[in-house]
């Protein structure tokens, strides 16, 4: 897992290893994460599916809760099956572009 942090924003990227080895390794470097919004790319999985990204549903929970965003990428996925719960992006402009979304909804109280 590559883990880029800038400002108050932090890129966890999938390395070519499963899905279950990821998630280990993001369990792994939460807990120095907490503060920071989170994006996690998932791009170099090919067959990733609504079924899989409900892995992350409890930490994305946890995550809005404390007032940060957690957006997942994936572009292999069909959006219309994904939790509501969860953030699904299909590019990381458009993560991005959702975290600034969620700032602005934070700082107007939504």
């Amino acid at each position: 897992m590559i883990i880029d942090s800038q400002e108050n924003i932090t890129v966890l990227t999938q390395e070519k290893v499963s899905l279950g080895t990821f998630v280990e390794n993001f369990k792994k470097a939460l807990p120095k994460l907490e503060n920071q919004h989170l994006i996690l790319n998932l791009l170099s999985l090919t067959k990733v599916n609504a079924n899989d990204l409900v892995e992350f549903l409890e930490y994305s929970r946890v995550h809005k809760a404390a007032k940060k965003s957690f957006v997942l990428v994936a572009n292999a996925v069909d959006y219309e099956k994904v939790h509501m719960d969860l953030s699904v992006a299909p590019t990381l402009r458009e993560a991005y572009d959702i975290i600034d979304i969620e700032d602005i909804e934070r700082d107007l109280e939504f």
